[in-house]
């Protein structure tokens, strides 16, 4: 079984100076239950679809599954997805030994910066950039899962 383990966090400065790469990003949930999110993506010019089972009492890690499908079959899977489709771009964004993805949310979640380094193991070392903002690893509300049921215009701000 492959482990995803990654902290996330809010970005409170500017980064874009520092990012090697954009990639733009549409996603939807089949199935966005916490035991088992099943995700459709494209990403750039690749399609993905992606396996993700319940995260740790920290929230830093849980079980990921992914593999590349045509991006026509995401377009068609995009159809049948829950409500809720987010659209974002991922930068990448070097610091010490490790990328930062860094996403900027549009639609519905504009205005949301969110920044997120894997790790081998939960409690790796790792530079934290001065742009970066409050961590937020393990918060649900962050989950892009769960940003198309409660997407970030709805919170009080």
């Amino acid at each position: 079984m492959a482990q995803e383990i990654e902290r996330k966090f809010l970005v409170a400065g500017d980064f874009k100076p520092f990012a090697k790469k954009a990639t733009r990003i549409t996603q939807g949930y089949l199935s966005s239950v916490p035991e088992r999110t099943v995700r459709v993506r494209v990403k750039g010019e690749k399609g993905f679809i992606t396996i993700k089972g319940i995260g740790s009492a920290s929230g830093a890690s849980r079980f990921e599954w992914e593999k590349e499908i045509p991006v026509a079959e995401v377009q068609d899977l995009l159809q049948i997805c829950e409500p809720g489709v987010i659209d974002k771009t991922r930068y990448l964004v070097e610091a010490g030994d490790h990328t930062y993805e860094v996403d900027e949310f549009y639609g519905d979640n504009e205005g949301l910066i969110v920044a997120e380094v894997e790790l081998s193991a939960e409690d790796e070392a790792f530079v934290k950039p001065e742009w970066l903002g409050e961590e937020v690893t393990g918060d649900v509300k962050y989950y892009n899962s769960m940003l198309m049921k409660n997407p970030y215009k709805n919170w009080e701000k």
